[in-house]
């Protein structure tokens, strides 16, 4: 059986498998997505190479991603770009929920300007991927060493030089199919103050069109929240800025997803109703 042969083949049991399963098209939607995350992120190395530790060199990942999520099915919405922070650096904390916040950053990217994140320093040595990282600006960190506060005041620093706008996760771990915001960590907050820039909540809606083995269409939003001020503030303010941050994306994450449903049973009735 020839290449052409196989190939056809394989087109032939994906297609069936996407047009009759649920789960099957759920599992081609994951292994699209991770594949194409994968392969945008490594193959623009050679272009990368030109401007090393530019913020720039991930607009081009980003974009393919964002072109990727019509084909998985999303819809893809940005509010409250008026609040991004100018002028400075700041630390952007968002909702972690899958491996889809990786649209989320390839949406805030190019919007947001001249951004980075933060990762652990053994993702370096995942070659291509970590080469790729260390490319578009990847701020990398030894966690869990002795000399922790050094490493929080030397990123600090970084950032504070750059005017970078660092995107964490302060959930700290996937919080999928929850009704319910997890409690912060402590490390983004520490690391505000060490940079001495502005706290800048940005909250996603759930996604509630990934449930029970289904991969659905669906809306994306994302809103930008006004900036949390650290100016003045010392490690004693630190509960009080984890407590006004979990409000605010507590409230918006409930806002955003109860819109989201509200649209989805219009949207339901409409096309029920033959309009």
């Amino acid at each position: 059986m020839g290449f052409i042969a196989w190939s056809l083949a394989i087109v032939a049991f994906l297609t069936l498998l996407w047009t009759l399963s649920d789960a099957g098209k759920c599992l081609i939607k994951w292994v699209l997505f991770i594949t194409i995350s994968i392969g945008v992120a490594t193959l623009p190395i050679p272009i990368m190479l030109l401007r090393p530790r530019d913020p720039k060199n991930a607009l081009i990942p980003a974009a393919a991603l964002r072109a990727c999520s019509t084909f998985l099915g999303l819809t893809l919405s940005v509010e409250g770009v008026e609040n991004i922070v100018q002028n400075t650096g700041c630390v952007v904390l968002i909702n972690h929920q899958s491996m889809l916040d990786l649209i989320v950053l390839a949406c805030l990217w190019p919007i947001m300007d001249n951004c980075t994140v933060i990762s652990k320093k053994e993702v370096f040595y995942v070659q291509p991927f970590g080469l790729a990282s260390w490319l578009w600006g990847t701020i990398f960190i030894e966690r869990g060493s002795k000399n922790a506060l050094d490493a929080v005041n030397k990123t600090g620093e970084i950032i504070r030089q750059r005017k970078a706008r660092v995107l964490m996760f302060p959930e700290g771990t996937r919080n999928l199919g929850k009704n319910k915001l997890l409690p912060l960590k402590k490390g983004a907050f520490h690391l505000a103050l060490a940079s001495k820039v502005p706290i800048q909540p940005v909250a996603v809606c759930r996604y509630k069109f990934l449930k029970n083995l289904r991969f659905e269409s669906g809306t994306l939003k994302i809103k930008i929240l006004p900036i949390i001020p650290t100016e003045g503030c010392t490690k004693d303010d630190i509960p009080k800025l984890m407590e006004d941050t979990y409000r605010v994306l507590s409230e918006n994450l409930d806002a955003l997803s109860d819109s989201g449903v509200k649209e989805n049973r219009y949207s339901n009735r409409t096309e029920k109703n033959g309009h």
